[in-house]
């Protein structure tokens, strides 16, 4: 059953998106973003984004030098083939801006600043264009040097999850209850499909289609064609991203249960699986094991056959999904002692970053 608390949980995220782009208000409290790859993490947390050391910890830049607080950061920072980190604002000010991993310093000679909303969403990069969903509703096009390159796209709703992409359509869910397929070239492919209840995150891209969960409590597995269907059912709402690893789809909802479907068969692989608190972040699977945060704050792994490896409590509330950086597994909680931890696949605490005042 749907808690009071979740559904009040969602709405003052959503409320909170509406007053900062309609009444100037900046949204000042969120959870952070992460990215990384093998030698930074990079954290949107609030007035910064900064660049971490994942051998040590330690920081080693954050942009801007000084607070604006009209310039807030949330959003997860995409690294793009060519040497960019890409990342917009959610504050009253909402440049959509490129970074050198690097050094922090700007790319570009002049942000985009085209957006009416705030940018919650992560862009997607795909043969040489930047595709940036916005909560106001539209998918903006870029060039990779900032300039818009095509007419934006109205979708309708506030886009909050990343584009997807089977290396030529585009799949893009929003909060109005709709999934649209997009064909770069020509625009919308067919008509929205309704999933029954608002997405947040993003599809899953599968065999020949793509699994989509929401808060209608369900996962769909949608075809390029827009053919789609029910594959599996949740408890509760589900936030993030389903985790498609070959004939098993893994998913969450925000009983916290964690699922694990067989494709083939349609059925569960174990029983109900609860560890402690809701799951808004998305699972991660690195090999054998998947890994899983909650909002109560604690962090697991799971091995194959739904059992718990390790468990590990960075505390403070979990909705940003883990990622990987070589040999480690990052975590960012909120409201925690900490910005970030890192722990190996043994579950050994490698370091953690606090930003300096």
């Amino acid at each position: 059953m749907k808690t009071k608390r979740l559904m009040l949980f969602f709405l003052l995220a959503l409320g909170a998106i509406l007053l900062s782009a309609c009444s100037g208000r900046p949204l000042s409290n969120n959870w952070p973003g992460l990215a990384a790859d093998a030698q930074r993490a990079y954290i949107s947390s609030g007035s910064f984004i900064y660049a971490v050391d994942v051998q040590n910890g330690r920081e080693v830049w954050r942009y801007p030098a000084e607070v604006d607080n009209k310039v807030l950061f949330y959003a997860n920072p995409v690294l793009t083939q060519d040497g960019q980190l890409l990342i917009g604002s959610a504050g009253t000010n909402h440049p959509f801006i490129s970074l050198n991993p690097a050094t922090g310093k700007e790319n570009w000679p002049k942000n985009f600043s085209g957006a009416k909303g705030a940018w919650l969403a992560s862009p997607l990069v795909l043969n040489g264009k930047i595709y940036a969903p916005n909560t106001d509703g539209f998918l903006y096009t870029l060039d990779m040097n900032g300039n818009e390159a095509a007419d934006p796209i109205k979708l309708g709703g506030a886009l909050w999850s990343t584009p997807s992409t089977d290396g030529e359509l585009l799949y893009v869910t929003s909060l109005d209850h709709r999934f649209y397929v997009i064909d770069p070239v020509k625009g919308v492919k067919n008509d929205p499909i309704d999933l029954g209840g608002a997405a947040p995150g993003s599809p899953a891209i599968g065999n020949d289609g793509v699994y989509v969960g929401s808060f209608a409590s369900t996962v769909e597995f949608i075809q390029p064609s827009g053919q789609h269907e029910v594959v599996a059912t949740a408890e509760n709402w589900i936030w993030g991203t389903p985790a498609f690893d070959g004939e098993t789809l893994y998913y969450a909802d925000l009983d916290g249960i964690i699922y694990s479907l067989d494709l083939a068969s349609g059925g569960q692989n174990w029983d109900a699986l609860q560890p402690d608190g809701p799951i808004v972040a998305n699972l991660l699977v690195v090999g054998d094991q998947i890994y899983a945060a909650t909002e109560s704050g604690s962090f697991f792994a799971l091995d194959r056959d739904g059992k718990i490896v390790w468990e590990k409590i960075p505390g403070g509330k979990i909705y940003t999904s883990p990622v990987i950086s070589g040999d480690l597994i990052l975590v960012a909680p909120y409201q925690a002692e900490f910005s970030l931890a890192a722990y190996d696949a043994d579950g050994k605490q490698a370091w953690t970053f606090t930003p300096e005042k």
